[in-house]
């Protein structure tokens, strides 16, 4: 009688622990940095953000795990993530609770997050934009942690995060565009559209905004370009991925310097 026998299960390795792409690590951590900048670097914000480094290793383990229909493998990750998330962050929430205002749009985010990871349909635009708001507001939240009145920092925190949300949604169109939808004009057309309109709000808000000003029109610039030059030669993810690395970290270091002015338009 032939006997069958189970396929002993493929060895975690690092990138089932750890996200393996440098552009999703910027993603995650430059609006809290952009945040800290404004708000200041002291002990609750550094707590804050590395709290939401783990939050963000739960999230990338949760979703491997619902995506393969909760193989027993990827459980290991998701448990060890949690229980330090636990750790770090049931302290902190003892201790400012305030940040808890914060939990239904998180939740939200996260349940499209794992819904898009179940249906295996993780990088659809809705899926992608549950990520984008998500990561964004982390600015407005690490810069208005524990404020007894989140109403009076609302202008300046909603303009740092708007400027991570048009820019972060923006590279994820380009970086489509320059990837698994080279050859789709819908998609190059909606990216082309995304960052002129990028560039004329970037001029239409008065004051000391021109490096935004410059960074949205070399998004521009790249966003029309870069598609373009792929159609003709090879150009790899990985050059992709470092050029949006060096323009994130661009619009992270100009953007609170740019926010307060963004934040004066909005009240008028």
């Amino acid at each position: 009688m032939n006997v069958k026998r189970s396929e002993p299960s493929r060895p975690l390795s690092t990138k089932d622990w750890v996200p393996d792409q440098p552009g999703a690590w910027a993603l995650a951590l430059l609006p809290a940095l952009a945040g800290m900048v404004i708000g200041g670097f002291d002990v609750g914000r550094l707590w804050l953000t590395g709290a939401w480094l783990l939050c963000y290793c739960v999230q990338f383990t949760a979703a491997r795990w619902l995506r393969s229909r909760f193989q027993r493998r990827y459980l290991p990750p998701v448990l060890t993530y949690a229980a330090l998330l636990a750790v770090a962050g049931v302290p902190l929430l003892a201790m400012h609770p305030l940040i808890l205002v914060w939990a239904p749009l998180y939740a939200v985010c996260a349940g499209v997050s794992f819904l898009g990871a179940w249906l295996r349909r993780e990088r659809s635009l809705w899926a992608n934009a549950a990520a984008v708001i998500a990561t964004s507001m982390m600015a407005y939240v690490v810069y208005a942690f524990d404020a007894p009145d989140l109403l009076e920092r609302t202008g300046m925190g909603l303009a740092l995060a708007g400027i991570f949300m048009l820019t972060q949604f923006g590279s994820v169109l380009y970086v489509k565009t320059m990837i698994r939808e080279r050859r789709n004009n819908r998609y190059l057309a909606a990216s082309w559209i995304w960052h002129a309109a990028l560039l004329a709000l970037a001029c239409a808000v008065p004051g000391r905004t021109v490096p935004m000003m410059i960074i949205a029109a070399i998004l521009l610039l790249r966003a029309v370009v870069m598609p373009l030059l792929g159609r003709r030669i090879r150009i790899k993810p990985i050059a992709v991925g470092m050029l949006e690395m060096v323009l994130s970290v661009a619009v992270c270091a100009y953007a609170p310097f740019c926010a307060p002015w963004i934040s004066m338009a909005l009240t008028f």
